[in-house]
């Protein structure tokens, strides 16, 4: 492989490539006629179908063989084979008088001799470029670097090789004596030259036999070697004609024995016919020269030399081997310094062996017959070995500059194989055909009928060849192409210049070439210039595709080229008179076929006119096909039939035109012939092979031969009146068939005179838009065809309605905004020259459109708005009103405005400057942000004096805020803080400071906060009050987040740290290790006792009062009220408040779960301890709430019997700490001054501790109870007492013994609750408990006497049981008002029942058993047990409880009770009063 050079090749421009949709592939002529616009610009393009389009592959692979065509690539281009045929003329020069010739290399390149030729033709010759010694000038044109002498190494070549040559061209006398030559030529003696007899000259032509062709190319290769080397020949042979030197080729040569010949179908030009002057040349060419008779010589002639007469020197004599005739070797020029070995001819039979005409150029056949197998294995080989590569993996772009770089040299010689016009009738086509060899799938049976299957594409409706009855192999049926590496298909256009397409079925891509038809007459001429020789040899070069010329040669003289590379499954489509060639990548079989469109019919007949000149025959009669339509003129397509009527009438006339001159020439004689009925090599004019059909001329004296009526001079020597004119038609038939085709075409033809009238019409004769759309619509609904005048017609039509859409858009003002939407030009904006332009565009379209008028008004508008905005932006102070409004005016101009940017600058800065000025006049809200934002936006702005001055203001105010924002930051975070004196002294200098700042602000906030904290402080220390812990707290934390020096603050927080040391000791004190309660907590009374029980009489009270009461139902409840209180008696009674609930509660939960134990209950309908589930095992009853626990739940395997009343987890709430480590808690929280919610909790339990005490004390005297602690050290221990009592009363079975209540009085039981609920240990506590549990209390509960009851020392107060009637009054409430109205229509028969069911318990059960029953029944409490109950109704009904025994609850209207008296006093019902003696 060659390193890139400078001249290497350089792609063309690619053709345009089309994807047509489904919709678009499926009409295969539609779409082409659609692309033609963009496609016949570029002369051929690519289509991709899409891509679920793949046709199976139909070829009959095994049957199809053929014999390809040889392709040397050295020969294919015309500048290269004209340089060839000069050294083979020289090579024939010098091989006919015994020397061989070695082309000579020069600085390591091959001598281009022809070249060099032309280049001293071109200076005047071989004597003027030495007299000027020009040899220098001629070494720089053929690209040899100056100063190396190279022009007289040229001058010797030229001396040595060329200028005898050039001496015998130009016809000079050599038959002169050799004193005559001033200079002697000289050409080196070499002796290897001599040994090697000359060849033949080879004949290259169309079909020649190979072993000429291989003869050839041995020479030529010889012929490039270094002058030094020699021609090997075998030792002890005479070199000889048959002994040639074997080439060596980059291509394997195929050597084995033909296969038995299968007549192939090729593509050819047709047999031209040889005169007998031709065949008599033909004859002599083949013969030798030595079998001709020589010419008649005198005996003194064979032995006296030609040129100086003498006979002399008999051994220096040489016989030519032409003619016999003698010369001296050294009377020749040049002279021979010894006889050659070879055959050796004089100067006058080398006159005429080198006079002889060259033979026309043709590819030859292979040796061998290939199968596409076969054929496939060898391509393959080749490219493989070529580039040492995989073949896949070769570029295509390396490819094809290897391509043009071979076709361009001389020295290496690559031959090539192509498979080329294969008849797809003999073997198949690569696409599926009815009736074929090659079964079809059902679902591949859309592709027999496809338009792009090209079995059917050229006979389709609407391609005109289906109107040419005979198949022609190559244009009608499709033809098959298989290709390998480098072969190549030359510069051609198709026949009669009709379309074509090809195909790619499989392979490696196919690279394309092609000019657009309107440059083919510029590349001919190109290539005419270029290589002359070679056209005039072959006049119709072209024709012959044998022949191509590098593109990038044609670009540089201005042919434009396009190239593609056509890949597998591809559509390449060629234009008419569109040159094209290419070559191909690697093996790959492509299938080709033409196919001709309306648009075609024109250049149809110019073909056939550029045919008659070329003398070139036609594949088909066009004026047969013409007549074969305009007999079908009826069916025809209007649109054809409109090209067929201006075709027919342009064959008429110059028929009539013919006929008229060969009338007046004499020939009178006429006959009709039916032409149609011959074949076309029958009825071709003699002179320029055109095939006749209409008319035609004859002559008897040569049968069988006739002309056209072009060429009736040619025909024969006879006198014209012999001659006799054949017609197929008269011209009264032409006529009347012109007609019906005419008719046919009128409704086109008179559509497209009122479009071109339409197009073409000027000033007030335009139409309107809406004709212009009629003549659309009319086209569609008729099916014109989509020709150039439609076309104008739609683009004209678009071009209005764009115009039309842009005038209204424009008048409307219908645009994005610009300004408002941040700036900018919209792509539909027009500049005002532009909008001039367009107002001008108006009235230069065809179409004459009623916005034009209002559109110069706007371009009037505009322009004023100009003038305007002008003297507006010469005034320095402008409002921002003003400039706005000539904004809000451009609005309405969709016309990009030079002016606007401008002027919103302006306004920029007008609006800059009116936020400096509002923003100043409000110092609240100048941040320093804010400043910096204004300097920010006041950077970003146009500068303008305005500008600059509230510039320069707002940076000496942001200079001064910021440096005292700094300072104040640094007061603000001193430490320790300044004094308040020091910060009040700064806040007084900043007071003028005209802007917003935080932390000047905040300095003078936190000296406020400052004072205000010192004065509350001062206060405190008064000691008017005993503040609260959390208020004191609160000052704490005031005070240490002001930035201020303040004096009392160190003793406040050493306040707040002995308090919150004395939690932390109380809480040591009391609080169970892992307790989840808190302090407070645990200090106050319980007021969530029964929260869980399933019935709780609180929910069933009412009160009867309309006092709001205070919220105590939960810790946050109490805490509130303990801090909202003013001292600590109000405290105190708050707690109280919560002992009351307290008891109540308890007493509630004990009851029902007293009841719930009973031995009547079912024990696995039980849900107790806390894990509920039925008793199991031994259990443990809580003394306080009287449920019930399974020991393994609630005790711990430390846990042993005790003398302390056993409590559940719920009621032990604390560690019960003896009074004496209490009372010195309470005694340090008081010298501390300070109050705290834990304090007053604390305190109220040290005095209801001892209150407790006192009770007890006084109970054990008034009740005859013993001495406690006497009776606790004597009390025995029954416990096999207790526990048959026990098994008796319960459903389980306890370990410890509980106090029996049955027969314990209330009063005692109270105490012994209240007794429990203390969390602080008293021994009275276990003395009671002890005394209790051994049963004292019931034997003295009876004696006591009316006088003891009304004993100021009773357990329960009236004022307690006042408050805790008022407790269960305000919690039934709400319950009892919902249900009253439910209960109303059962009050009755509910009476009646629960009466049976209180006697019934009253029997069988205890006191408590029946309070239990009575507070479970919700229906009992909704009832009066009054007699001759009211029942009153509504939402609120009053109702008071006996403050007797019973505790039942009665209407206030059916016992004559008020609520004030409800309230004040206790109320005993009647029943009660009986009791108890009252």
């Amino acid at each position: 492989m060659t390193q890139p050079r400078p001249d290497e090749f350089k792609p063309p421009q690619e053709c345009p490539v089309f994807e047509p949709s489904w919709e678009e592939f499926a009409d295969p002529f539609a779409y082409i006629n659609k692309i033609r616009p963009i496609a016949e610009k570029t002369g051929i393009c690519k289509v991709r179908p899409p891509p679920d389009w793949q046709p199976p592959f139909a070829c009959d692979v095994d049957r199809l063989h053929f014999t390809p065509r040889i392709q040397r690539l050295n020969e294919l281009e015309a500048q290269t084979r004209v340089k060839l045929n000069f050294l083979d003329q020289i090579a024939k020069f010098w091989e006919l008088q015994g020397c061989s010739l070695k082309i000579p290399h020069v600085e390591r390149k091959i001598l281009d001799l022809y070249q060099l030729n032309k280049n001293v033709a071109d200076e005047g010759g071989f004597d003027i470029v030495c007299r000027d010694r020009r040899w220098t000038a001629i070494a720089l044109k053929m690209g040899f670097a100056p100063g190396k002498a190279v022009g007289s190494h040229l001058r010797s070549h030229y001396e040595r090789l060329l200028y005898p040559y050039n001496l015998f061209q130009s016809g000079a006398n050599l038959l002169v004596s050799w004193t005559d030559f001033v200079q002697e030529p000289t050409l080196p003696v070499d002796t290897s030259d001599k040994e090697c007899k000359p060849p033949d000259l080879t004949k290259r032509q169309h079909f020649v036999e190979p072993t000429e062709s291989c003869c050839n190319s041995a020479h030529r290769a010889k012929r490039m070697r270094a002058e030094s080397d020699c021609v090997k020949t075998e030792p002890g042979t005479e070199p000889c004609e048959n002994n040639r030197p074997n080439l060596r080729r980059r291509m394997g040569s195929f050597v084995a024995k033909p296969e038995p010949d299968i007549p192939i179908l090729v593509k050819q030009e047709p047999i031209e016919p040889v005169s007998e002057a031709d065949k008599n040349k033909s004859r002599y060419k083949k013969k030798t020269s030595l079998d001709a008779p020589p010419p008649a010589v005198s005996v003194v002639d064979l032995y006296m030399c030609l040129v100086c007469g003498s006979g002399s020197d008999e051994d220096r004599l040489l016989l030519c081997d032409g003619c016999d005739a003698s010369y001296h070797t050294f009377c020749l020029i040049p002279p021979l310094h010894d006889i050659p070995k070879g055959d050796w001819r004089c100067p006058k039979c080398l006159t005429q062996e080198c006079s002889k005409p060259q033979e026309a150029f043709g590819f030859e056949q292979a040796y061998r017959d290939y199968s596409l197998r076969a054929f496939g294995e060898m391509a393959d080989s080749f490219k493989s070995d070529y580039f040492n590569m995989p073949v896949h993996m070769v570029p295509t772009e390396l490819v094809e500059k290897e391509f043009w770089r071979l076709v361009s040299t001389i020295e290496e010689d690559v031959t090539v194989e192509y498979g080329a016009d294969i008849a797809s009738k003999e073997f198949g086509s690569g696409f599926p055909i009815k009736n074929g060899r090659f079964k079809v799938s059902e679902k591949d049976e859309k592709y027999l009928k496809c338009g792009w299957n090209l079995n059917n594409m050229a006979m389709m409706d609407p391609s005109v060849l289906t109107h040419v009855t005979a198949d022609i192999c190559g244009m009608t049926l499709p033809w098959l192409y298989v290709g390998m590496c480098f072969s190549s298909f030359c510069w051609h256009i198709e026949d009669h210049w009709s379309y074509s397409i090809n195909y790619l079925h499989w392979g490696e891509p196919k690279t394309w070439y092609g000019a657009p038809g309107f440059a083919a007459e510029q590349l001919e001429a190109v290539m005419k210039k270029l290589a002359p020789e070679l056209f005039q040899i072959q006049p119709d070069l072209l024709h012959q595709l044998v022949t191509i010329m590098n593109p990038n040669t044609l670009m540089s003289y201005g042919v434009p080229i396009y190239r593609t590379n056509q890949c597998a499954g591809e559509f390449v489509i060629t234009f008419p008179r569109a040159y094209h060639s290419g070559f191909n990548q690697g093996f790959n079989f492509a299938e080709a076929v033409n196919f001709c469109t309306v648009d075609w019919m024109a250049l149809g007949r110019q073909c056939v006119d550029h045919y008659r000149l070329l003398h070139r025959y036609c594949v088909f009669s066009h004026d047969e096909m013409i007549c074969q339509m305009a007999s079908k003129a009826n069916s025809l397509d209007v649109v054809l039939a409109s090209a067929v009527q201006k075709d027919m009438k342009d064959m008429v006339r110059e028929e009539q035109d013919l006929r008229d001159k060969v009338r007046k020439m004499g020939v009178l004689r006429c006959e009709q012939a039916e032409y149609d009925l011959l074949q076309d090599d029958e009825r071709q004019c003699a002179k320029c092979r055109t095939t006749c059909f209409l008319s035609a001329i004859t002559c008897p004296c040569s049968p069988g031969q006739l002309v056209c009526l072009h060429h009736i001079q040619d025909l024969c020597s006879c006198p014209l009146t012999n001659y006799t004119l054949n017609y197929r038609f008269t011209l009264d038939d032409l006529y009347p068939m012109m007609n019906v085709v005419k008719q046919r075409a009128e409704t086109y033809d008179e559509w497209a005179s009122r479009v071109t009238e339409t197009l073409e019409a000027k000033l007030d004769k335009k139409k309107s838009l809406s004709v212009f759309r009629s003549l659309i619509n009319e086209s569609e609904s008729k099916m014109f065809p989509d020709n150039d005048l439609l076309r104008q017609l739609r683009l004209v039509t678009q071009d209005a309605e764009k115009c039309f859409s842009v005038a209204q858009q424009l008048l409307n003002g219908k645009r994005q905004t610009r300004y408002r939407c941040g700036g900018g030009k919209t792509q539909s904006q027009l500049t005002v020259q532009e909008l001039r332009s367009f107002v001008r565009q108006l009235y230069n379209i065809p179409c004459s459109l009623p916005q034009a008028p209002k559109l110069k008004d706007l371009l009037n508008c505009i322009e004023d708005f100009q003038q305007h905005s002008e003297k507006v932006l010469m005034d320095e102070a402008t409002s921002t009103a003003v400039i706005q409004s000539l904004l809000d005016v451009s609005f309405d101009f969709d016309v990009e405005l030079p002016e606007l940017p401008i002027l919103r600058e302006r306004l920029e800065q007008a609006r800059w400057l009116e936020g400096v000025q509002q923003t100043s006049a409000q110092p609240s809200t100048l941040t320093l942000e804010t400043m910096r934002r204004l300097i920010d936006q006041g950077v970003g702005l146009t500068p303008h004096p305005s500008v600059e001055k509230g510039m320069a203001h707002l940076q000496e105010l942001l200079t001064v805020s910021e440096h005292w924002e700094e300072k104040t930051s640094i007061l603000l975070k001193a430490r320790p803080p300044p004094s308040i004196e020091v910060l009040s002294e700064a806040a007084e200098k900043m007071v003028g400071i005209p802007a917003y700042l935080p932390n000047c602000l905040m300095l003078k906030d936190s000296i406020s906060r400052a004072r205000e904290w010192l004065q509350e402080a001062e206060a405190f220390q008064d000691g008017e009050s005993i503040p609260l812990f959390d208020k004191l707290s609160d000052m704490v934390l005031r005070g240490q987040a002001i930035p201020v020096q303040l004096d009392p603050l160190k003793h406040l927080e050493f306040l707040v740290t002995e308090l919150q040391a004395w939690k932390e000791s109380a809480a040591e004190t009391f609080l169970i290790k892992n307790s989840h309660f808190t302090l407070l907590e645990v200090l106050c009374p319980r007021f969530e006792v029964g929260a869980g029980s399933p019935k709780r009489k609180s929910k069933k009270a009412k009160d009867c009062s309309k006092k709001k009461m205070v919220k105590l139902d939960c810790l946050s409840d109490v805490e509130k009220a303990l801090l909202e209180t003013k001292d600590t008696t109000s405290a105190l009674a708050t707690l109280g408040e919560v002992r009351l609930r307290e008891m109540w509660a308890l007493s509630s939960i004990r009851a029902a779960n007293e009841s719930k134990l009973l031995p009547t209950a079912d024990c696995m309908d039980l849900k107790v301890c806390v894990c509920q589930n039925p008793p199991m095992g031994a259990m443990l009853q809580c003394e306080l709430c009287r449920d019930a626990f399974h020991s393994v739940c609630v005790r711990a395997p430390s846990d042993s019997r005790s003398t302390q009343a056993w409590l559940c987890p719920d009621c032990r709430r604390s560690e019960k700490p003896s009074l004496d480590k209490v009372l010195p808690l309470l005694a340090s929280l008081q010298r501390i001054q300070v109050r705290l919610p834990e304090g007053d909790a604390l305190h109220y339990l040290v005095e209801r501790t001892v209150s407790w005490q006192q009770r007890a004390r006084q109970v054990s005297a008034s009740c005859g109870l013993p001495d406690l602690e006497e009776s606790f050290r004597s009390s025995p221990s029954p416990v096999g007492k207790w526990n048959r009592t026990s098994h008796d009363q319960m459903v389980f079975y306890t370990e410890q013994r509980c106090i029996p209540l049955p027969g314990l009085s209330v009063e005692l039981e109270e105490l012994m609750v209240e007794g429990l609920l203390l969390q602080v240990s008293l021994p009275e506590i276990t003395q009671l408990y002890h005394a209790l549990l051994n049963g004292l209390g019931t034997h003295h509960t009876h004696g006591r006497t009316s006088q003891q009851e009304d004993d100021p020392s009773d357990l329960v107060n009236r004022a307690e049981k006042k408050a805790k009637r008022r407790l269960e009054r305000e919690a039934l409430e709400t319950e009892r008002r919902d249900k009253a109205k439910k209960l109303q229509n059962k009050r009755q028969k509910m009476n009646k029942e629960k009466n049976l069911e209180r006697r019934a318990a009253s029997t069988s059960s205890s006191p408590r058993s029946d309070f239990s029953q009575s507070d479970d029944s919700e229906e009992e409490m909704a009832m009066c047990p009054a007699e001759g109950c009211q029942q009153p109704e509504g939402d609120e009904v009053d109702w008071v409880q006996c403050d007797g025994s019973c505790n039942q609850w009665f209407h206030q209207v059916c016992v004559g009770v008020t609520a004030e008296l409800a309230e004040k006093e206790d109320y005993v019902c009647v029943g009660c009063t009986i009791s108890d003696g009252r």
